[in-house]
């Protein structure tokens, strides 16, 4: 059975903090734990609700996972909201994250190349993970840090899919810590209950880079991961 990680707190605070605004744009950094568009249980507890008590006309491009913390971009015009959408859908958004994995790696970097696609699930029929008749994906992991039976890297996506990163770390055979769902081979486990949107594992999307558009000047925005994912050996971050 499950148990909740000792670094998962029973409420995630339902805040989030500006990392960049202008006219076009608003950047906010979305804690663990609270999602980003309303659904299911979700209506005022979401993102989108506390980001429009703030600025209005803020629309997020995308979205992360609920437990998935970090950098969350929002156009704030019908323009800005149509020329992000084309860098998207285009892959031109340079894409980092910084994630908690398993194991100890024998390789300091690795391109992860795995295809991803529907498979049965136990409870939702179908679910997101490795699978040869999958649509392509792409990744490229970093290690930044060794621990003891775990490892930070920075992993740079050039696609999109469903639980990319999950899944890619999985499929290799370096699950992140405390991920409720994927194991070893990139797929949920053999007759789990586990969800997408079940609580454990430590990821978080730590900058995006794009093109403004406004000024078509290249725009890179950071956000600082949350403590258990920063290097031991920096008192700050080491976010490259």
């Amino acid at each position: 059975m499950w148990q909740r990680p000792p670094w998962i707190e029973p409420e995630a605070p339902a805040s989030f903090s500006v990392l960049y605004e202008d006219e076009d744009l608003l950047a906010v950094a979305k804690p663990a734990g609270l999602p980003t568009l309303p659904g299911a249980n979700f209506l005022q507890n979401t993102l989108l609700y506390l980001v429009r008590g703030f600025a209005p006309d803020a629309v997020p491009i995308h979205r992360l996972g609920r437990w998935t913390s970090g950098l969350v971009l929002c156009a704030r015009n019908y323009q800005s909201r149509e020329k992000l959408m084309q860098q998207w859908s285009a892959n031109k958004v340079g894409k980092r994250y910084r994630a908690f994995a398993s194991g100890l790696p024998d390789w300091d970097e690795k391109t992860i190349s795995v295809p991803i696609g529907p498979v049965p699930h136990a409870l939702l029929c179908s679910i997101h993970a490795a699978s040869p008749h999958g649509k392509p994906a792409l990744s490229h992991v970093t290690v930044l840090e060794r621990r003891t039976d775990s490892f930070l890297c920075n992993v740079r996506i050039a696609t999109g899919r469903p639980h990319q990163i999950r899944i890619h770390l999985a499929a290799i055979g370096h699950p992140l810590m405390g991920d409720p769902l994927y194991v070893a081979g990139g797929l949920p486990a053999l007759e789990t209950h586990a969800l997408p949107g079940d609580p454990g594992y430590q990821l978080h999307s730590a900058e995006l880079s794009f093109l403004h558009p406004s000024t078509g000047r290249e725009l890179v925005i950071e956000c600082e991961p949350p403590q258990l994912l920063r290097l031991s050996n920096n008192t700050g971050d080491g976010l490259n």
